[in-house]
């Protein structure tokens, strides 16, 4: 199969993936995290950052492709100038490639942002008519713009991701997406602590740890979310999920 042609069938899996969720129980955050990742296979971008806001309209990062994207997400949000704030609040895709217009437009951003070597910068939002509830981040190399082509496929994602976020209100017998998404906020924090704890425990980076909790969570057929909360309230001991992983992987 070529290049195209498996590319083609990665996409209509990823699409038919998330429309399983308006059907059936699913995880926010895993999606979300599903997404972030898709987005480097299929996109052709270097690093992918996922925002939703909470029930104070407050913009909280959800996934990232890896920990540096999550930490330049996070330092968006507390320097409050970036293409993801600015893709919220107006509802509108953002995309600035010009280094000196970058600089212009999010001056403290924008050197972050060459201090990570990256270079052309898009925001999709995540948003149903007239409702935003987000904005997909999605980054590239110097002197690599990213086609409109594979914008208009990013924006689709971004879609039906946003319809199966809203759809999850409405699965949880009525209760506001604000609620919804503050739980998927406290998932978001037990994660990252899940992670610490196993990656002080390995002697890993974060990016790794988080492989390491996924395939647990993936090998014991439990939501990420579930084991992410047990080992951030020590129910399970992070050693015990680096030495599953190792045991499970070894050869018969």
């Amino acid at each position: 199969m070529s290049d195209g042609g498996f590319r083609e069938v990665r996409l209509g899996q990823l699409f038919v993936q998330l429309a399983d969720s308006l059907v059936s129980e699913f995880d926010v955050v895993e999606l979300l995290d599903q997404l972030a990742g898709s987005c480097i296979d299929l996109l052709g971008a270097t690093a992918v950052g996922l925002m939703l806001a909470d029930q104070r309209g407050q913009l909280r990062v959800m996934a990232a492709s890896s920990e540096e994207a999550r930490l330049l997400e996070l330092f968006e949000l507390q320097n409050r100038q970036g293409p993801c704030l600015d893709c919220f609040q107006s509802g509108r895709a953002v995309s600035e490639v010009d280094v000196d217009k970058q600089a212009d437009r999010w001056p403290i951003f924008a050197a972050e942002l060459r201090a990570r070597g990256w270079g052309p910068v898009y925001a999709l939002p995540l948003r149903l008519r007239t409702e935003t509830i987000g904005a997909l981040n999605l980054f590239r190399l110097p002197g690599d713009p990213m086609p409109d082509a594979e914008l208009h496929i990013g924006q689709a994602l971004a879609d039906v991701a946003t319809i199966a976020v809203l759809q999850h209100r409405a699965i949880e017998a009525g209760e506001r997406l604000a609620g919804q998404l503050q739980i998927a906020l406290n998932s978001r924090i037990a994660i990252e602590q899940a992670k610490g704890a196993i990656a002080e425990h390995a002697g890993v980076d974060m990016d790794a740890a988080f492989q390491l909790l996924r395939g647990y969570a993936r090998d014991s057929r439990r939501l990420l979310t579930e084991v992410a909360g047990d080992i951030a309230a020590g129910r399970i001991p992070p050693q015990d999920v680096t030495v599953a992983r190792v045991h499970m992987n070894e050869p018969d």
